[in-house]
């Protein structure tokens, strides 16, 4: 597939996304934008993606259709695809639910690049988390990366406990949050507008918040 140039509700500031690591991904959330494509095969890593050109100057999320740090990927399939960005001089951002992975990253020597978490809210919801780890851990894990460029995505939005999801985000000491909503129609239990606005003037005293445009439907 190489570099798919970015379109849709992914960030602005990146120019494409580049998957190795291809079929269903361990955590199964149950709101996986991916699932819609049908039925997944079991994951794999895809080889002819090393041959990929991944140009210069640019910011590229690698990994945006699966987690590549999830527990089932073997080591080795996160260091090849490590050893491809090397060879051109990009920023690549890096998201998981699983960020205790990121570790291969600052040991692999990437110099330019970019973290990112997911979570959805600080409460757990087992049958839409499924087999990812609880978003408190997650936090847990990120806020001690010592490292600057971070970022949180609570995307898609549940509901939350507003002391509790501002301190989570505020242990993480990210550059910014980027907000958004489900997009799919997955009923999720979504908070109320107010105690949304609530969240992102919060947010607004410690770092920059992105909203979104799938988020203007809870708004």
């Amino acid at each position: 597939m190489g570099l798919n140039l970015s379109k849709g509700n992914m960030y602005e500031w990146i120019y494409a996304t580049w998957n190795t690591i291809k079929g269903k991904c361990y955590h199964d959330c149950s709101y996986c934008s991916i699932k819609r494509y049908g039925k997944l095969n079991p994951i794999r890593f895809d080889e002819k993606e090393l041959k990929t050109d991944l140009g210069s100057g640019r910011t590229i999320f690698v990994g945006s259709s699966n987690d590549m740090f999830a527990d089932d990927i073997p080591y080795e399939w996160i260091i090849k695809t490590l050893d491809h960005c090397k060879k051109f001089d990009n920023t690549y951002l890096f998201q998981s639910k699983n960020p205790k992975g990121f570790d291969a990253i600052s040991i692999h020597n990437i110099e330019k690049f970019k973290l990112c978490i997911t979570i959805e809210t600080n409460r757990v919801y087992p049958d839409i988390m499924r087999n990812a780890p609880n978003p408190i851990e997650r936090a847990i894990v990120f806020g001690n990366i010592p490292v600057e460029e971070k970022y949180i995505t609570i995307e898609p939005i549940m509901d939350f406990d507003l002391n509790s999801l501002v301190t989570l985000v505020k242990f993480c000491r990210v550059k910014q949050v980027n907000i958004g909503a489900d997009s799919k129609g997955h009923k999720l239990p979504e908070p109320d507008p107010g105690k949304i606005r609530e969240l992102i003037e919060a947010l607004d005293e410690f770092t920059v918040v992105d909203i979104k445009k799938n988020l203007i439907r809870l708004l």
